[in-house]
Formats: structure tokens, C-alpha cells, sequence
């Protein structure tokens, strides 16, 4: 098992990934949260972020809080 598989389950690619080629993936964290990885690397590293930061950073998004660039 891969350190990202002890990260999270479920993982969910990005539905930009056929657009582009910088996606990435999420997944419900083991320990509760979520994790984020890159989908071009699904072996390496991914970040953790609790539940409660997660839907604000989710919140921020639908309310346009972060400039398309």
C-alpha cells in the first residue's frame, strides 16, 4: 500500500483533468478531513486538511473568494 492509500480513500480525479495536465485528486482522509494529491502522481506525498477547513476553502470557492487565474 502507498503512502497515499494510507492517506485517504476514494480518490476523485479532478474533472479538468482532460483539459489539462495539472489535476488533481481528492479523497475522504482516513483520519477525517480530506486529502489532495497530484494526479500525475499518485504514489508521492498528499496533504490533509481537516473537515472544517476543507468546507470553508469549498465555501470560498462556490462564493468566488479566490481570482481565476
Amino acid at each position: 500500500m502507498n503512502v497515499s492509500e494510507t492517506a485517504a480513500r476514494g480518490w476523485c480525479k479532478s474533472s479538468y483533468s482532460a483539459q489539462a495536465n495539472d489535476c488533481v485528486e481528492t479523497g475522504r482522509a482516513v483520519i477525517g478531513g480530506m486529502a489532495v494529491r497530484d494526479s500525475k502522481d499518485p504514489d508521492g506525498p498528499a496533504l490533509l486538511f481537516a473537515a472544517d477547513a476543507w468546507a470553508a476553502f469549498v465555501g470560498g470557492l462556490k462564493a468566488g473568494e479566490f481570482p481565476l487565474v
